[in-house]
């Protein structure tokens, strides 16, 4: 478990628990810093995947009295991180794929995780990117006028295609320096957010709330079952309006 921290004096802590230890974490460090609040956060790389941390909690006797971070503490072996996850944090995300093609996926594993992790100041909150955190990245413009045609299917995730699809088709090749400011940022997570509403088949206003993350996962549900593909979606970065609209 890789851990970077951006904490600084007399703020609250938020603690973001990521799946990778490069990707994941580049794109958080990146998207912090851009609009100001990398201070207030701390990032943690679990290093495995949702349906392995399902099988932990849930084969926990009584998962609704768990305090999550005791049970990641329970299960890292370094001592340093161990004494990072025993802090007190006033948030707590959790940032994971989709990864529909893992061995472990099944709908009910991934529709209880939503349920259990919906609120960030309570067991803490979820966030889904589909088919991975490399969507975000899966932009030929900044704005791409056809990203809400993007999609993956079944069989390039199965043959683990998919993320040399994005190394191809994406704008920039370097993930470090992407997006290269705030603006291009507010772009992708708009675009995303425009997307999200335009799988549900509803128009969205003028407002940059994004829906609600039960009734995407829903839907991306249904495209594997009847269309064996998953529309291309980052949803991690749905934080940025959650934590304050204004910054867009």
């Amino acid at each position: 478990m890789q851990v970077v921290n951006f904490m600084s004096e007399n703020v609250r802590e938020i603690l973001v628990i990521v799946e990778g230890a490069k990707t994941d974490i580049r794109l958080m460090e990146r998207l912090l810093m851009l609009y100001g609040i990398d201070g207030r956060h701390q990032i943690v790389s679990y290093n495995t995947n949702i349906y392995l941390l399902y099988n932990s909690i849930f084969n926990d006797p009584d998962p609704e009295s768990l305090d999550i971070l005791l049970h990641l503490k329970s299960r890292e072996p370094n001592p340093d991180k161990r004494a990072v996850l025993d802090r007190r944090y006033s948030e707590v995300l959790l940032i994971f794929d989709f990864d529909p093609q893992d061995p472990h996926f099944a709908d009910e594993k991934i529709k209880k995780m939503m349920g259990f992790f919906s609120e960030s100041t309570e067991m803490g909150k979820l966030y889904i990117n589909y088919p991975m955190i490399e969507a975000f990245y899966h932009m030929k413009n900044i704005p791409d006028s056809d990203f809400n045609s993007y999609i993956a299917t079944m069989n390039e995730l199965e043959s683990g295609l998919y993320k040399d699809r994005v190394n191809k088709e994406t704008r920039i090749g370097d993930y470090a320096k992407y997006p290269v400011n705030k603006n291009e940022a507010s772009i992708i997570i708009r675009q995303n957010i425009n997307k999200a509403w335009h799988i549900l088949l509803s128009k969205t206003d003028e407002s940059i709330a994004p829906p609600d993350s039960m009734s995407i996962l829903e839907v991306q549900l249904a495209k594997r079952e009847h269309e064996k593909v998953i529309a291309i979606l980052c949803t991690c970065i749905f934080y940025i309006v959650d934590y304050n609209p204004m910054l867009l």
